[in-house]
């Protein structure tokens, strides 16, 4: 079979993921890029789904939530970090921003072989199947923008003081237990000092 040049780009246009800096209208202390978010998302997609299973009697698969949070930004190598208040201003740009994605995605899979391509197509969206395992991956998104404001909070930075408490707000919402036990447990360490955690 024959590659073609267009054919080869998915890999290194992936490696891009880490020049796109994510909370562009805050002052941060550190700043994060989008590679270190879905690194960071995947860890926590990972461990809600083994909590689904193991203390809620569920049945999903822990490696898929972790891949799947692994890919759930790779659409903004092409459209950039869209900041949450425009992003969600109203329902109209949220659809309009939707369908964006889905052209985004669309692209970036046309840079693999053909061959390969539908294998990567449901790591580029949200699928009806996987709902049950997207639930989890917004989730974790969440948990891990939360992390980041924690974070921002304990080196003085007050620009984050408000998402903080509106992306906690958010995952309370979700009504997930799944998330909540990570709240109870893990996230209390995030305080810490590395010589406090080691």
């Amino acid at each position: 079979m024959k590659i073609k040049m267009e054919d080869r780009k998915f890999f290194a246009l992936i490696s891009r993921m880490k020049y796109i800096n994510r909370w562009g209208l805050m002052r941060n202390a550190v700043s994060e890029n989008i590679s270190e978010h879905s690194l960071e998302t995947a860890f926590i997609a990972h461990v809600l789904a083994l909590y689904r299973n193991v203390r809620f009697g569920g049945n999903v698969n822990p490696e898929r939530a972790a891949l799947l949070a692994m890919y759930h930004d790779v659409t903004e190598i092409i459209t950039g970090d869209l900041p949450t208040p425009v992003k969600y201003y109203n329902e109209e740009i949220k659809r309009q921003y939707g369908r964006v994605e889905e052209i985004a995605g669309e692209k970036i899979i046309g840079y693999l072989p053909e061959d390969l391509r539908e294998y990567y197509r449901p790591l580029m969206g949200k699928t009806e199947e996987e709902s049950e395992i997207w639930q989890l991956v917004k989730a974790a998104d969440k948990l891990s923008a939360l992390i980041k404001c924690i974070e921002e909070r304990n080196m003085g930075n007050r620009d984050f003081a408000n998402a903080e408490q509106s992306t906690l707000k958010a995952i309370r919402s979700m009504k997930l237990p799944e998330a909540e036990e990570f709240i109870k447990e893990f996230l209390p360490s995030y305080g810490l000092t590395l010589d406090a955690q080691i």
